[in-house]
């Protein structure tokens, strides 16, 4: 990945942020993660390639919305779309991740996809462990879930599309 996407993991410590802050943090982090997005659509050639970054990328507007109301309302007024933290595969490790490329196909956007969501994931279980018990602490599950969500949906699409069994 580029250096600008390595240093787009904001590193969350395990502190309790107030929940403004918290969710201008995670705001942060999805405009990173949509950009992100954005620059490998504009660079990627492969029709496939780009509809499945184009996908993902109409994710993050999505969570960053949610997010916004949230800091707006200054609650989840969501909360009822949102469920448990859903087990992943965790496809991340099985590729190294890697700046993308022109040249990548659907496989390679999806892998980049996959390392990109990994990294929300690991925002937010930063931002549960130092709120544990504290009322945006549910917030913070809530957008995991949908994150954890979102991550289960790219590896079984990879795992359906790409990983062959014997």
């Amino acid at each position: 990945m580029s250096s600008d996407q390595g240093s787009g993991t904001e590193s969350v410590k395990a502190v309790c942020y107030t929940l403004e802050v918290a969710l201008e943090k995670a705001i942060a982090m999805e405009e990173r993660g949509f950009r992100n997005y954005l620059k490998a659509i504009q660079l990627v050639k492969d029709r496939q390639g780009k509809a499945i970054l184009r996908d993902a990328a109409k994710e993050e507007l999505d969570h960053k919305q949610r997010i916004e109301l949230a800091l707006l309302e200054g609650h989840d007024s969501n909360a009822a779309i949102l469920h448990q933290e859903l087990p992943t595969m965790n496809l991340d490790y099985v590729f190294e991740q890697k700046e993308i490329s022109p040249d990548a196909d659907a496989r390679t956007a999806l892998a980049y996809a996959i390392h990109l969501e990994k990294q929300a994931v690991d925002f937010y279980k930063a931002l549960i462990s130092g709120c544990e018990g504290a009322p945006m602490a549910g917030l913070f599950k809530r957008l995991l879930a949908d994150e954890t969500r979102h991550l289960k949906n790219l590896e079984d699409f990879y795992e359906r599309y790409f990983l062959t069994e014997n």
